[in-house]
């Protein structure tokens, strides 16, 4: 039995293809600076998202950690969500690498910190306080594209009020996919984002962290203290140049599948679904039966993350088709009934 796995889209295997290019990468010293394939993957997302300097790194959590150190020093803050990736799920690096305090701010249902209490968050200039110097947002968030003209409020609220503007854009090409627009036009206006490579798009390893030139040398030497100096990453960055080519726009497809699991979900009877959102469903499981789930789909030859947020996540990605999407609806049928 092939296994469906929809605990997230991290899960995606390299393709044959990108298997290759990786195999064909040129390759030299990445903390030299000389891995030309690193090299050309960081100016070619540099370039084509608007920013003056890249960053190739091994993960989004440590792409986050980084932006964060280099916008902000020991005693300062960044306002964040209060479920946001960045402050429950990256095991506190900012506050215990970077001494620098989370502001959480609840979300609201849509993703977005009410701007608002954000502006409300910001801490006089006084000795008494943390120093509040940086917005951080997250697109999408639990699958959901923040508003579009959210982005540009945001930005004018950071500018008036002095704060930076960071985006963990772990899924920004699916946000793009959403919207309808080009990636450019969503990260527009911030300060620093951190792109990811090995969700959606495929790539076995990888993100790229984006902001200006002196952002990106403080970020680097970071980089190099938190231990993620790597050497020859051209074939880590040749599967992201891959990606790029030839795995942004199957998100589309993704997104489909996403919609056609929570319509076949929802017409089982005694299931409370919620989405899809981009490529993420999920469905509200009484606590007392979350046991016999996980076994009836492990018997169907269905992985779910169950327990890790308050509903069970669906991911679909590039290893799930259209067979696995009619078996999902079927193991959760069973399950029902």
């Amino acid at each position: 039995m092939n296994l469906i796995d929809l605990r997230s889209d991290t899960v995606t295997r390299p393709t044959d293809a990108m298997r290759e290019a990786m195999l064909r990468a040129p390759v030299g010293d990445d903390v030299y600076g000389e891995d030309p394939t690193v090299n050309a993957l960081q100016e070619r997302l540099a370039g084509e998202l608007g920013f003056a300097a890249a960053l190739f790194v091994p993960t989004g959590t440590q792409s986050n950690l980084l932006a964060l150190m280099a916008h902000c020093e020991r005693g300062d803050e960044y306002i964040v969500g209060a479920d946001a990736h960045t402050y429950r799920f990256e095991g506190g690096g900012a506050a215990v690498l970077g001494s620098i305090q989370p502001q959480p701010i609840p979300q609201a249902a849509d993703g977005t910190l009410p701007l608002d209490k954000v502006e409300a968050s910001i801490k006089p200039v006084d000795p008494h306080f943390a120093r509040s110097r940086l917005l951080a947002l997250e697109n999408t968030w639990h699958g959901r594209a923040l508003p579009f003209d959210y982005l540009a409020q945001a930005r004018e609220v950071a500018t008036r009020r002095g704060l930076g503007l960071h985006l963990d854009g772990a899924r920004l090409y699916n946000a793009a996919t959403a919207y309808g627009r080009p990636a450019r036009d969503v990260v527009a206006g911030f300060d620093s984002v951190s792109v990811c490579l090995s969700k959606g798009l495929g790539a076995p390893v990888g993100s790229v962290l984006l902001g200006d030139t002196a952002l990106i040398e403080r970020a680097r030497r970071w980089r190099k203290v938190a231990g993620g100096g790597w050497r020859q990453a051209g074939m880590l960055a040749a599967a992201a140049m891959y990606a790029l080519d030839h795995h942004v726009e199957r998100l589309a497809d993704d997104h489909a599948r996403a919609a056609r699991l929570a319509d076949g979900l929802r017409a089982i009877d005694g299931l409370d679904v919620t989405g899809c959102h981009t490529n993420m469903v999920f469905v509200d499981v009484p606590a007392p039966r979350l046991k016999d789930l996980a076994t009836r789909m492990a018997n169907a030859g269905v992985r779910l993350s169950i327990g890790y947020l308050p509903s069970v996540r669906l991911v679909t990605h590039l290893d799930i088709d259209d067979e696995g999407v009619d078996r999902t609806i079927a193991a959760f049928a069973s399950f029902a009934y």
